[in-house]
């Protein structure tokens, strides 16, 4: 028989009921104290990676810029030959194509004047209006002298040889003024054959 106050037990329940509620308290801290520092330390550890990473990205920038210089002589070296390439893609060895016709030429025969045109990188090269003569980049007339009388279509097979050859003509054949032999004009006509490509042969060679 429990012979004590009602008081007495009700203190007791009120005692037990506020213990409880300040140990939940006590949790309710502990779990919010830990939240905090996880928290906290995801934070630390998010801004310490974001400081790492703005560091790498200051160094390469840095290092990039140590290399500035070497990225744009690099492209302007680019540029360079791109634009060799271009304005040399028309250029023929004169020199070559010269001796290339004096060598096709019978014994004895001199070459006295010579005219060339040729086309250019910006424009085209102008066209005969006769449909039957051939496309053509270069025209090559030259003077010559022969102490005996030329056999002309003989010269034309000859020069037939010369690099980028298209087809050619004796524009005048006549006795020399002085008389000691013959005058021969003729023109010899070049195609894409007879471009040297110096500059796209040395271009690709470099890279």
């Amino acid at each position: 028989m429990d012979l004590l106050p009602t008081e007495v037990h009700v203190s007791r329940r009120q005692r037990a009921t506020i213990r409880r509620a300040w140990a939940g308290v006590l949790v309710v801290a502990v779990v919010v104290g830990l939240a905090t520092a996880w928290a906290m330390a995801d934070r630390m550890s998010a801004e310490q990676d974001l400081a790492a990473a703005q560091s790498e990205t200051a160094t390469l920038a840095k290092q990039q810029g140590q290399y500035r210089d070497v990225r744009v002589a690099e492209s302007e070296s680019a540029l360079l030959q791109s634009a060799q390439t271009v304005g040399g893609s028309t250029e023929i060895d004169w020199a070559t194509t010269l001796a290339s016709v004096r060598s096709r030429l019978p014994a004895g025969v001199q070459i006295t004047g010579l005219t060339i045109d040729s086309a250019g990188a910006e424009e085209a090269y102008a066209q005969s209006d006769d449909p039957l003569q051939g496309q053509r980049i270069a025209t090559l007339t030259f003077d010559a002298t022969s102490d005996a009388l030329p056999s002309i279509p003989d010269w034309l097979t000859a020069v037939g040889g010369v690099n980028g050859f298209v087809d050619a003509n004796a524009n005048s054949v006549a006795r020399s003024q002085d008389g000691g032999g013959y005058a021969v004009n003729m023109t010899i006509h070049l195609d894409e054959k007879a471009f040297d490509g110096r500059y796209a042969v040395k271009n690709a060679e470099k890279d």
